[in-house]
């Protein structure tokens, strides 16, 4: 079965997270039609500093897709089909630590994957395919992330784990202390399996975890300040400025290709 080439192509491909929801100025948006189904919404392509950029809110347009229910394959899949080579990720997320405050930025360079039954493989045989995942996250865009954060004066971490829970419902205090106790920084419901099924398409992935609040397993921590939902909702939009502001100062630094680790991935993948 075939299905109709996108209309304009992009090199670098931003999924929006929760309250992220537009990035371009004058930008064409279109349907993609993949063999899963369509994304999440159209997929809008535009330029920024001259490179060209395809952006897909991955719970749709006005939030309608919970994080168990987006089709992270269709959302990949057009990316590839536009030519992206390389994705950022942001996702809307809590802490998991003290030292990390609402404000702050994380730069994962790992994560653990806490959900159940998602659909997370382009590779159901008949060959055989097993992608190495040691390092999920492009070192080449996470330095370029780190870089321009600190640059602009961001509060950044440059490195994190983040684990994915599966959703809607938000953790335990147990659960959530047994996160933190395991040394991970951040939680979200996303992050799986976006970011492997950006790595078997050969496409460089990087997420940046902006950090809303802080996780119910750290209440009562001295070191915790109580957050208000007001204080929340602050964070919320200034997290989003920054955001846009980082996006459009890292973009004219991505490189043209993939890094050779994810281009090369399926080479000692398939046996």
């Amino acid at each position: 079965m075939s299905f109709p080439k996108p209309k304009l192509s992009a090199e670098i491909g931003v999924f929006g997270g929760s309250g992220f929801y537009s990035l371009l100025n004058k930008a064409e948006e279109f349907w993609v039609e993949t063999p899963y189904g369509f994304p999440s919404d159209k997929v809008t392509v535009g330029k920024i500093a001259g490179r060209s950029v395809a952006f897909l809110p991955r719970h749709g347009g006005g939030h309608t897709l919970p994080p168990h229910m987006i089709n992270y394959r269709a959302n990949l899949w057009a990316m590839k089909a536009l030519g992206v080579k390389n994705i950022i990720g942001p996702c809307a997320s809590g802490s998991l630590q003290a030292d990390i405050p609402p404000g702050h930025f994380v730069i994962c360079d790992q994560f653990v994957d806490r959900t159940t039954g998602r659909k997370d493989t382009f590779y159901d045989g008949p060959v055989t395919t097993h992608v190495a995942m040691a390092e999920p996250y492009c070192p080449t865009l996470r330095k370029i992330a780190i870089d321009t954060a600190k640059k602009l004066k961001i509060p950044v971490h440059d490195k994190g784990t983040v684990v994915v829970i599966q959703g809607p419902r938000f953790s335990t205090k147990a659960e959530s202390k047994w996160f933190t106790k395991m040394g991970w920084e951040v939680i979200n419901m996303t992050q799986y399996p976006e970011a492997y099924l950006a790595r078997e398409l050969g496409i460089g992935y990087a997420m940046i975890a902006l950090i809303t609040d802080y996780d119910v397993g750290l209440e009562g921590d001295p070191n915790v300040k109580p957050v208000t939902h007001e204080e929340v909702i602050k964070v919320f939009l200034a997290n989003n400025d920054k955001l846009r502001n980082l996006l459009h100062r890292m973009i004219p630094d991505i490189p043209k290709k993939a890094c050779k680790m994810v281009r090369d991935v399926l080479k000692s993948a398939r046996f």
